[in-house]
Order: structure tokens, then C-alpha cells, then sequence
């Protein structure tokens, strides 16, 4: 069967079976016709992604270096920090921060 997109909205259109007849609905507004062909096969692949490696921070926190910055947690006002790039590398860094008295660790997006 042929990809559709629907009349109406211009989106995908995908098969699902309603009321034991299967029909091609638009994912977007809802849009439904009767599927030509006898029956709809859907097969959909979910590939799992390797498991990330975490970056560990080393314990010794006196290499970071703080900043002022107030801790969502405990209000404190001073946090370690360091910037990663956690996305695509034509988008802005991730900045991450650690208080320096709870320990909680939160980021911030540039």
C-alpha cells in the first residue's frame, strides 16, 4: 500500500482498525477513509539505543569551580558548575551546576 497524506490537512495518514474495518485516519485532524485492499499490515520497529556511558564527575569537586547561583532545592547561593555539550553541536552548551552545601545537581539551558 502507498503512503498517503490526507486531503484535508496535508499530514501522514496512518492504518488503524475501527470497528473491525481498517481505515487510514490523519494523524493530525482525524481525517478518516476506508483503506483500499483487503488487509493493512503495520509493523513498526523499535530499535533500542546502546545504553548511554554516564560522565562521571570525580569526587573532588575543589577542581570545579563555583559560581553564584541559587540552589532550587536549598537556596543556597554558590554552586560548582561545568558545561557540556548535550546536544546537536550547532546549538549551545548545557550548563550544569552542583550546590556546593546539598550536593543536588540541576541544569541550565543557554
Amino acid at each position: 500500500m502507498a503512503l498517503r497524506f490526507c486531503p484535508k490537512c496535508r499530514s501522514i495518514m496512518r492504518p488503524v482498525k475501527v470497528q473491525n474495518r481498517n481505515v487510514l485516519r490523519c494523524v493530525k485532524c482525524g481525517y478518516e477513509e476506508e483503506a483500499n485492499g483487503a488487509s493493512l499490515t503495520v509493523k513498526t520497529t523499535v530499535e533500542r539505543a546502546p545504553t548511554a556511558t554516564p560522565i562521571a564527575i570525580a569526587d573532588s569537586t575543589q577542581q570545579l569551580p563555583k559560581t553564584r547561583a541559587i540552589c532550587p532545592k536549598c537556596g543556597n547561593e554558590e554552586a560548582y558548575y561545568w558545561i557540556q555539550q548535550t546536544r546537536a553541536a550547532d546549538e549551545p552548551p548545557t550548563r550544569f551546576y552542583k550546590c556546593t552545601r546539598c550536593g543536588f545537581t540541576w541544569r541550565e539551558y543557554e
